[in-house]
């Protein structure tokens, strides 16, 4: 099976928030099977989900975004953030609504039409989690 990547690069600018405004950009595109490829830029608020903890945590400065990872479709997305403060302190967990941008965001999306994300529950944890499914075959 052969796919080809396209890609999504877009900017958002301060105020905006991170989740939502990445989830939008898949839905505008329709966005079926897709990946953070990159993303470099600031935060003024952050609000994260920790590994293993059921409710968010969230906190106000000035953050630089280190890390950004995870799938994104408009059936749903799994995004993980890691930024850090002016001392270096470094965090990172589930990304949430709340991640409001200081300067900028600089993201890039890769996706493919050769796959579908979704996000069911399979039986083997309590969580919606990813399905892949294959609907191209070159």
């Amino acid at each position: 099976m052969t796919s080809s990547t396209k890609i999504i690069a877009f900017r958002l600018k301060p105020g905006e928030d991170l989740r939502e405004q990445i989830q939008k950009v898949a839905n505008l595109n329709q966005v079926g099977a897709g990946w953070i490829a990159s993303c470099v830029g600031s935060l003024t608020h952050y609000n994260i989900r920790l590994a293993n903890q059921s409710g968010e945590t969230g906190g106000e400065g000035y953050f630089e975004i280190v890390s950004l990872s995870g799938t994104i479709s408009r059936n749903g997305s799994h995004i993980h953030i890691s930024f850090s403060d002016s001392t270096g302190k470094t965090v990172g967990g589930h990304l949430l609504t709340g991640c409001i941008i200081y300067t900028t965001a600089e993201i890039i999306i890769g996706y493919s039409d050769a796959y579908n994300f979704t996000r069911e529950k399979d039986g083997t944890t309590p969580w919606d989690e990813l399905q892949v499914h294959i609907i191209k075959v070159d």
